[in-house]
């Protein structure tokens, strides 16, 4: 499917925000199934900058303290990363299901050693149904992380902009496996 990726200075940080749009061969809640935030669901097996994600604390049951780590990256220039993030998922009347973080400190989720720790933005993502188009979705993700650590900018505005198109890659491929 076809993935736009833009960006601009984050307000937050002295970083980027960038946004990723495409639509999803699947129905919403396909989708849904593969890139919500909860433990034990399929994002570790399908998104190559997932290695793990727990739940640290439940606040509710739509809010939680998240801890995600990622797997190296950038041919191993960016070393193992890990977020602790409050999470709020969400779903509207139309249909639309809503992911959205930032980082937060929490005194089970001190920093681990063998990771950087990273900070997420306020960042998340949309599931949009398409009226009339039951298989197909918009996704609309927002990011904005700080990776931490030493890393050039110019490193990470490299790696960004792939990763988040293959990031809708290889969603694409996963809602598939799910219909299987």
């Amino acid at each position: 499917s076809e993935v736009s990726v833009s960006w601009r200075p984050s307000a937050e940080f002295a970083g980027n925000v960038y946004r990723g749009e495409g639509i999803v061969p699947a129905s919403p809640q396909d989708v849904w199934e593969c890139i919500k935030p909860v433990a034990g669901g399929p994002r570790t097996k399908w998104d190559q900058n997932v290695k793990d994600f727990e739940v640290v604390e439940a606040i509710s049951d739509t809010v939680s303290v998240c801890r995600t780590t990622t797997p190296s990256a950038f041919m191993r220039i960016i070393s193992p990363r890990e977020f602790v993030d409050v999470v709020l998922m969400k779903q509207y009347e139309d249909g639309t299901m809503l992911s959205a973080a930032t980082n937060v400190e929490h005194p089970l989720c001190p920093p681990q050693p063998n990771f950087v720790r990273g900070f997420n933005y306020p960042c998340g993502c949309f599931c949009i149904p398409l009226p009339g188009e039951p298989d197909r979705t918009k996704l609309l993700s927002f990011f904005q992380t700080d990776l931490g650590g030493y890393l050039p900018q110019t490193v990470v505005d490299s790696f960004f902009p792939a990763s988040i198109a293959g990031f809708y890659s290889n969603l694409s491929k996963a809602v598939k496996a799910l219909k299987v």
